[in-house]
């Protein structure tokens, strides 16, 4: 029987030849490259310290039995899933092996379809195991890969776009929604590039910033320039010259200071408030927005002009909900790293966990994960990821506590324009007509929950 190469390799030890011939048949027809091996030691050459497949053996066996190769087993990879099979008097002795640390056990006489459920479970979990190592591997060399975890196409992508523009000095502008990690590509944009070498990574909130203090904040001050100013400061821009300047949620900057961050960028000079002297400045300057920057320079809330300068290039950050595939893999790294943190034990991650990890839909993406990772690794008991996301706190009351209404009319007012803008492909007029709602209003209700049409246009 032709098997796929890429298929889990499933090693089945037994001493029978009718079981070993019937399941090795059974699991090939599954999918799985499997082989069967009357004796043991065969199979047990087999297991370099990273193979990607699962062990399966029989308990009873002559000169070496299931509890023999567990051990030699677990001796060449702690983590190598092991899956014993048992007959009805062996149950206790299969319970020892797992907290010997057997993956699972399964009695016999079992189903065909039962056995290739446990190993699809194993196979997942080993793949996950694998993934993490390799990570672990690139995050000693300091690679991109250790920065921006996934394996999913659309990370996969951002990576290679990223080193593309990370070798420039071109100014870039970053989409993406709350908790996807504008600030960590960003910084990767200056790390990679020339400018990580010998210059400063200057990071600032504009939404943070009082709009009073703006001026200040952004390009300094001389003594006596207003009440409190008792010496000269230079200013973000000034002290990231000759390195990266981000500018975070840079939709919420005053127009009147988008004013003078564009004479900046066009002259590369400032002023200090209070001071008539040019001071020269060479900076790389990295934006970032949740929402669609074109759309409120129409509605005359960000100048043009700026938008035009900013956007050289472009990055796209997908929501975590668009990489499911990477959710147990970034789960189980964080896991990992709060677990170092705390002194602690990781807790594996069950077939009951993952699922509940890909059935939720992430609003507060990679921040949230991250988040529920430590929350998992303090927790006493064994609800799992589960119960931990049932018990999530929602404007600090208990998830499972009924909403205010306003809150839940938000929540349908977001999901509907969400949807509107799947239907339309970010087709802003289309949306209008759809929704039957005017430019201003869509623009607001978009802003406030921090909708970007361009995560809904076609990939080219």
């Amino acid at each position: 029987m032709k098997t796929d190469p890429l298929a889990t390799p499933v090693l089945f030890i037994d001493d029978e030849l009718a079981m070993r011939v019937s399941v090795t048949q059974w699991l090939q027809l599954a999918g799985f490259a499997a082989q069967g091996f009357e004796t043991p030691q065969p199979a047990l050459d087999l297991l370099a310290p990273d193979f990607p497949g699962v062990l399966v053996t029989d308990v009873r066996m002559p000169r070496m039995d299931g509890m023999a190769v567990l051990e030699r087993a677990l001796e060449r990879d702690a983590d190598l899933p092991v899956i014993l099979v048992t007959g009805h008097g062996d149950v206790a002795l299969a319970v020892e092996a797992m907290r010997r640390g057997a993956y699972d056990f399964i009695e016999k006489p079992f189903e065909p379809d039962h056995l290739v459920a446990v190993i699809r479970r194993a196979a997942e979990k080993r793949r996950l195991v694998l993934e993490n190592r390799g990570l672990r591997r690139r995050a000693g060399g300091g690679g991109i890969d250790s920065k921006l975890i996934g394996t999913s196409p659309a990370i996969a992508e951002l990576r290679r776009d990223l080193i593309d523009l990370a070798a420039t000095s071109a100014s870039v502008l970053i989409h993406g929604e709350t908790g996807t990690g504008k600030e960590l590509v960003a910084r990767c944009l200056h790390d990679f590039g020339p400018r990580g070498a010998k210059g400063a990574f200057v990071a600032v909130n504009c939404g943070a910033i009082p709009d009073s203090m703006a001026e200040s904040e952004l390009f300094g001050h001389e003594p006596g320039a207003f009440t409190g100013a008792t010496q000269r400061r230079a200013g973000k821009l000034e002290h990231s010259s000759g390195g990266t300047l981000f500018l975070d949620e840079i939709e919420s900057m005053p127009l009147a200071i988008q004013v003078k961050l564009l004479r900046a960028l066009q002259e590369r000079t400032i002023e200090r408030l209070g001071s008539n002297k040019q001071v020269p400045v060479d900076l790389r300057l990295v934006a970032a927005t949740k929402i669609d920057l074109l759309d409120l320079s129409e509605d005359g809330r960000f100048r043009a002009d700026l938008y035009y300068r900013l956007n050289v290039a472009e990055l796209h950050i997908p929501p975590l909900r668009a990489r499911a595939e990477d959710i147990p893999l970034l789960f189980d790294y964080f896991t990992a790293e709060f677990a170092a943190r705390h002194g602690r034990e990781p807790r594996p991650l069950e077939p009951a966990d993952i699922d509940a990890l890909l059935a939720h839909d992430w609003p507060g993406n990679v921040r949230e994960l991250r988040n529920l990772a430590e929350r998992h690794v303090l927790s006493v008991g064994r609800n799992g990821v589960a119960g931990l996301l049932r018990r999530r706190p929602v404007g600090g009351e208990a998830a499972t506590a009924p909403r205010a209404l306003a809150d839940q009319v938000d929540a349908f007012e977001k999901r509907a324009i969400e949807q509107a803008l799947e239907c339309c492909k970010g087709d802003i007029k289309s949306v209008m007509d759809l929704l039957d709602i005017p430019r201003r209003t869509l623009n607001e209700k978009m802003a406030r929950h921090g909708l970007d049409r361009t995560r809904f246009l076609p990939r080219s």
